[in-house]
């Protein structure tokens, strides 16, 4: 799924989320009058510059490209399951919004203003939350491109405090050990999407105690775990109705719904149509 919003003239945000199983590609020219910031939220993606060079961003990284000299079309491929964010933003806007504030952002200095620069930036865990908050949204939301705007203006405050220390708001993300934990006990909760385990099994196998489990998921997952489970298993029964080779029943076993008519009424909450009615459009 590709959406374009305008979040206003000259401000452009781009959300690629790729819920096939094969490369999903996208192209558009990009003047050199703007930014780009980019955003990899999952798995990984490739900036394709021309046939001699390209740029793979891995998860939870972000680029930024602006080049005054010449013209930065993007030719970008998203990997199945990848999710990635893009900000087209014209200087002009951009120097607007960060104007008392220029000298601290090296391209927007006098002296660097008609130079090419590029930063290539870990994502920290606020940022990551944010991004999976603008991927989880319901995109058939009235408030949804309300909802997106905020979500970006404060995505770009984080981007560019230089004096934000993220571990600060959460002590617990300071410990590399502990991100790795909650990333297990998202596999967990994956693998055994049917039938999950409970939160202590879950953190008794990842060694950690309950609230820190859940503390962690919130920060960089930005749910509660089973809310997480929720929306993973529908959305892979949204891909098995695509593919048609299951009936309704087959898949609401597969997920794990007793029966068949607890499946269709939380698929149609999340998507607002049933599974019968979503694949006869199809």
């Amino acid at each position: 799924m590709i959406e374009e919003i305008d979040i206003q003239e000259g401000f452009r945000v781009i959300t690629l989320n790729n819920t096939s199983e094969e490369n999903m590609t996208y192209l558009k020219g990009v003047e050199n009058t703007f930014i780009q910031l980019h955003f990899c939220v999952n798995c990984e993606s490739s900036l394709f510059f021309n046939e001699h060079y390209s740029l793979t961003m891995k998860e939870n990284k972000s680029i930024l490209l602006y080049n005054p000299k010449q013209n930065l079309p993007i030719n970008l491929t998203v990997k199945p399951k990848g999710k990635h964010l893009i900000l087209i933003v014209s200087i002009k806007i951009f120097h607007s919004f960060f104007s008392k504030v220029a000298g601290l952002i090296p391209f927007l200095n006098e002296e660097n203003k008609d130079k090419k620069y590029y930063l290539d930036k870990e994502l920290t865990p606020s940022e990551v939350v944010i991004l999976n908050q603008i991927f989880k949204e319901n995109m058939l939301s009235s408030f949804h491109e309300l909802f997106l705007k905020g979500k970006i203006y404060e995505l770009l405050s984080l981007y560019f405090n230089k004096n934000e220390d993220d571990a600060q708001g959460c002590p617990f993300l300071e410990d590399e050990d502990n991100v790795e934990k909650i990333k297990k006990a998202k596999q967990i909760v994956i693998n055994n999407m049917a039938d999950p385990p409970s939160l202590q099994e879950i953190a008794d196998e990842i060694v950690l105690s309950v609230p820190k489990l859940k503390e962690g998921f919130k920060h960089i997952y930005g749910d509660t775990v089973f809310n997480f489970l929720l929306d993973y298993k529908l959305e892979y029964a949204r891909r098995l109705l695509l593919s048609k080779k299951h009936n309704i029943s087959e898949i609401s076993m597969q997920i794990g719904y007793s029966t068949a008519s607890h499946f269709i009424s939380a698929f149609k909450k999340k998507y607002g149509t049933t599974p019968k009615q979503y694949m006869m459009s199809l």
